[in-house]
Formats: structure tokens, C-alpha cells, sequence
């Protein structure tokens, strides 16, 4: 089987998201990596429907950064899904300044019951699409050797 690649989403810093140092403000950084999630999504037909009986809350964030990530800077968002439970799906995200990694972190998403808020599986069809995107191990981010971690 070929190797997939992540899916991968270019924005531009807003002065909105940077703090009193002048760097992304390092909350906002998981509205990019939300922006790249939806995007990645929408391609396998997936969309955040309100009108659904079932929602994707995020249970656990986590980000580090390497390098700053200024107003106005592009930059490039790698992701990828790397995990699919019963009902949770956990994202891996790899953001790129000017081809070098400056960030990186990981989304864990679990479905629940609007209703009720306790966790159920993940709806068969929406799991099908899922799993059309869904990398093997190692396949994360082994696909882009020309960008190179700052040491």
C-alpha cells in the first residue's frame, strides 16, 4: 500500500492571535491547528454539524514550540490522524515557518451524545471516512524530509 501523506494547510499569522511579546498567543495556536482539523475533514466529506445528535468535544490538547511564530509570518500546519478509537480520533499537527518546524502538537477529539454528554462510538459512517484518512505508524510526517527541525 503507498504511503499516505498528512494533509497540509497554509495561513497566515493575525496580529489578533499574538500576545504582548509579539509572538502567536499560545492559545491561539489550537485554533490553527483546529482551522487545519476542519480542513483535513472536510475533505473526506466530514463537517461539524450542530445539527447532529452526536459532537467532537476536544479532551486533550498539548503543543510545543520551537521557534517564534510572529504576526504576519505563514505558515504551514501538517496533519494528520494517527490514532481512531471506538470513540476518539487523535490528530497530530507539525506547523512550518518558511519550511522549518516551529511547532507542533497533537488533538484528541471524543464523540459524544449532545444530549446526554457521555461518550458514544463513532457514528459507522462517519468512522468509513475517518478511516480513509487515518496514517499507520510512522507514516506521520515521514513524508516531508526537505523541512528540518531547528536544534
Amino acid at each position: 500500500m503507498p504511503q499516505r501523506e498528512p494533509f497540509r494547510f497554509q495561513t497566515r499569522i493575525r496580529f489578533i492571535d499574538t500576545d504582548a511579546s509579539g509572538r502567536i498567543h499560545y492559545t491561539s495556536m489550537f485554533r490553527y491547528f483546529e482551522s487545519a482539523e476542519i480542513e483535513l475533514l472536510r475533505t473526506v466529506g466530514i463537517t461539524y454539524d450542530t445539527r447532529r445528535s452526536y459532537a467532537f468535544p476536544r479532551v486533550h490538547v498539548e503543543c510545543d514550540f520551537m521557534r517564534a511564530i510572529v504576526h504576519d509570518d505563514v505558515i504551514e500546519i501538517e496533519t494528520s490522524l494517527i490514532k481512531l478509537g471506538r470513540s476518539s480520533a487523535h490528530f497530530q499537527f507539525r506547523t512550518f515557518k518558511a519550511g522549518v518546524l516551529a511547532a507542533k502538537g497533537s488533538v484528541v477529539i471524543a464523540c459524544v451524545d449532545r444530549e446526554t454528554q457521555r461518550a458514544i462510538a463513532i457514528p459507522d459512517g462517519v468512522r468509513a471516512k475517518l478511516v480513509t484518512i487515518l496514517l499507520a505508524p510512522g507514516e506521520a510526517g515521514a513524508s516531508a524530509p526537505h523541512l528540518r527541525p531547528i536544534e
